[in-house]
């Protein structure tokens, strides 16, 4: 069983509230379940949000919207996936955080062959950030459960449990990992959402999107940045990474 697991919380530090921010009446959150679940390899896509209250709506909004929702510790988000994934029986889990609106299933397909060819025990597409050549915004890991309740028995950091899979290539030693990369290096692209300027990038992107009539892979989302400088220079000032170290 492949899950995947998108970590959600409401109270995000520099932008609170940002997943159920709206583009066009629709939550951000909606608009990225929507193209995970375009992926042909999973089986399974559930929200893993936290218990505190400030976190119900996001409970809310997948009861509204029939999409599997799992709540766990707040701070502990190690345990969160440990406990999320022993419950959807998951062999596999694909971790995927609420600020990436515009997941590219191609990516995430590939990641999980990845994984599967090198027989891996962690891969990702993005970890760590210093190495990738994808977009900020279009992060992928994938794990074992085998690697996981390791990771949750072993993991005393309370800055690494917090992370969830900072353990693995810090103890690299202990897991196989494997990382995806490609030709063409887009590392300097930003399809996150930890900023409000990150809203006004992602919101004219799905705007260009919805006027052609496409799904948008990441090759076209290229392609409209690159022909709106103006639009692409919005958040080029956030450093990459700091989205996926919050």
């Amino acid at each position: 069983m492949i899950v995947a697991i998108i970590q959600a919380r409401m109270g995000a530090k520099r932008f609170p509230g940002k997943v159920l921010k709206e583009v066009n009446d629709k939550p951000l959150l909606l608009y990225q379940i929507e193209r995970v679940k375009a992926s042909k390899l999973l089986n399974k896509v559930v929200v893993a949000t936290s218990i505190s209250s400030k976190d119900d709506s996001i409970s809310d909004f997948c009861k509204r919207n029939n999409i599997d929702c799992f709540r766990g510790s707040e701070n502990d988000v190690l345990s969160r996936y440990y406990d999320c994934a022993k419950k959807n029986k998951a062999d596999i889990i694909v971790r995927l955080t609420a600020d990436c609106p515009l997941s590219d299933p191609i990516v995430i397909d590939s990641v999980i062959s990845l994984f599967q060819k090198e027989k891996a025990d962690y891969a990702a597409n993005t970890t760590p950030p210093e190495t990738t050549k994808f977009p900020d915004g279009s992060d992928v890991e994938v794990f074992s459960m085998q690697a996981l309740e390791m990771a949750f028995i072993e993991c005393q950091n309370p800055h690494d449990r917090e992370h969830v899979t900072f353990y693995f290539w810090r103890h690299s030693n202990n897991f196989k990992t494997v990382q995806l990369t490609q030709n063409v290096d887009w590392s300097k692209y930003r399809f996150t959402v930890d900023y409000p300027e990150d809203l006004e990038v992602v919101k004219y992107i799905f705007n260009v999107l919805e006027k052609r009539g496409i799904f948008g892979y990441l090759p076209d989302i290229i392609d409209i940045i690159n022909v709106a400088p103006e639009i692409k220079a919005k958040n080029a000032g956030h450093y990459f990474g700091e989205g996926w170290k919050k």
